[in-house]
């Protein structure tokens, strides 16, 4: 690793020491982006928040353990997809827990969605929640590694390499998952979508 470690290696550095203000820091800074992942993936408010904190007490159990071999954000987004891969296959082992239930296991193996807030006229809003609605559906419908790469992608932090680290991929197979799965949203998009949300940069 280079010399000079990303801002957020550096707090997490400071964590590994026992300060806690810089931990406190990380949450503020990584909550949103945390809970927006945890619930694109399970999608339930009360279970995203329950998880995402259970994504930032495993990175205080594991401070310990920490190395700065990549970047803070890609091994902070790969406990949060550890978690919810558990909570994955625990429903596939007890589906029937997993009509109302969505996160409850952890694991010590270690996107910006933000809400616009711009006012809009009732219309407006209302076509704008017809839309949400319909790429939430289509999401919900991606292979789950083509719905992580997506959401990673979009934020603005998320290289191809630290997607694959996230992902355990080659950065081809990202580039793969991320036109994949870009093509099938812009399919069940389409009678909806005009803003090239979903195109490349």
């Amino acid at each position: 690793m280079a010399a000079n470690p990303d801002p957020d290696a550096a707090l997490m550095l400071r964590v590994k020491e026992g300060d806690m203000g810089a931990f406190e820091t990380l949450v503020e800074k990584y909550k949103v982006p945390v809970m927006s992942l945890v619930y694109r993936t399970l999608p339930d408010m009360i279970e995203a928040e329950d998880i995402a904190q259970h994504v930032f007490l495993q990175v205080l159990k594991a401070a310990h353990r920490y190395e700065v071999s990549a970047k803070f954000s890609t091994w902070l987004f790969t406990i949060a997809r550890n978690l919810c891969l558990n909570e994955i296959r625990r429903r596939m082992r007890h589906p029937a827990d997993s009509l109302d239930e969505t996160f409850r296991e952890g694991d010590e193996n270690p996107v910006r969605q933000v809400e616009d807030t711009r006012v809009k006229g009732p219309p407006q809003a209302i076509l704008d929640g017809e839309l949400h609605e319909k790429i939430d559906e289509a999401l919900a419908a991606l292979p789950e590694k083509q719905r992580t790469a997506i959401l990673l992608c979009r934020g603005e932090e998320h290289s191809y390499e630290d997607i694959a680290r996230i992902l355990d991929c080659s950065v081809q197979a990202t580039k793969s998952l991320i036109h994949r799965g870009r093509e099938a949203l812009k399919e069940k998009l389409k009678p909806y979508l005009r803003s090239g949300e979903w195109e490349s940069p």
